[in-house]
């Protein structure tokens, strides 16, 4: 991917892993506008990095995906880049009664969102040179952590989705990216503080550097391990990560 001189759309911008990849790529000399539901942290995020815009979105709403779509490319239409990095993770039970309401804001924000959001600019993204759609999926697309079954399922999907759309666009001018963080401190399953989780800031520069070549996956170190799991040995690695972490969330 092409890292300066672009036009981007970043969703779940205000927070986290969207906000670091917003503010390192604002630093790039991008246009970024970072997209999210909560106007206080979309302001504290542009009155921290002046030239930086931000745009109010419900990614559950097909309705705001629209209206946003829309402005966007009528107040933008240099935008060439949009990454989907917008996600709820939330612990559940998958051994007892799934709670609905988790089920359904999990699917909507994780997998419906971005593929709407995909949907309502690819059009316009077709016709820009050096663009680009990139989701932010996660480790536990490949090695699922059974406490977020739900989650780790979504995530499946993404990659998944993914590797279809890769394929689709194929023979026009829009890669098709996909992120896949490990364990980072961010304010997913409260981590900010745990001490296994990657730094942000150690993720966010080993992102950079692999976001500027070639690849279609994005992979820091921490993360290939798990893109590794394939073939006969998938669920001892499933299970022997799983009892890792059972008993790391039992000693929290």
């Amino acid at each position: 991917m092409k890292l300066n001189g672009n036009t981007i759309l970043i969703t779940g911008g205000g927070s986290g892993i969207g906000r670091a990849l917003a503010e390192a790529l604002h630093k790039r000399g991008n246009k970024v506008i970072i997209a999210g539901r909560r106007r206080s942290h979309l302001d504290a995020v542009i009155t921290a990095n002046p030239g930086m815009e931000a745009v109010e979105l419900d990614i559950t709403d097909p309705a705001s995906i629209e209206r946003v779509a829309t402005r966007l490319v009528a107040e933008h239409p240099e935008l060439n880049v949009l990454i989907n990095n917008a996600g709820i993770m939330q612990a559940d039970d998958v051994a007892g009664k799934i709670d609905d309401a988790l089920l359904t804001a999990t699917m909507t924000t994780n997998v419906l969102g971005p593929i709407r959001m995909t949907s309502a600019l690819i059009e316009h993204l077709k016709r820009k040179e050096h663009a680009v759609v990139a989701y932010t999926s996660s480790v536990l697309a490949f090695v699922p952590m059974a406490v977020t079954g739900i989650y780790s399922a979504t995530k499946a999907a993404i990659h998944s989705y993914v590797l279809s759309q890769r394929f689709m666009l194929r023979n026009t001018g829009v890669r098709v990216l996909e992120i896949a963080p490990p364990w980072v401190r961010t304010e997913l399953m409260n981590s900010q503080e745990a001490e296994q989780a990657m730094p942000l800031d150690q993720f966010i520069a080993e992102t950079m550097t692999v976001l500027g070549t070639d690849a279609d996956e994005i992979l820091v170190e921490a993360a290939k391990g798990f893109r590794a799991n394939v073939g006969p040995g998938e669920h001892a690695l499933v299970n022997g990560f799983n009892e890792q972490a059972l008993a790391l969330f039992a000693t929290a």
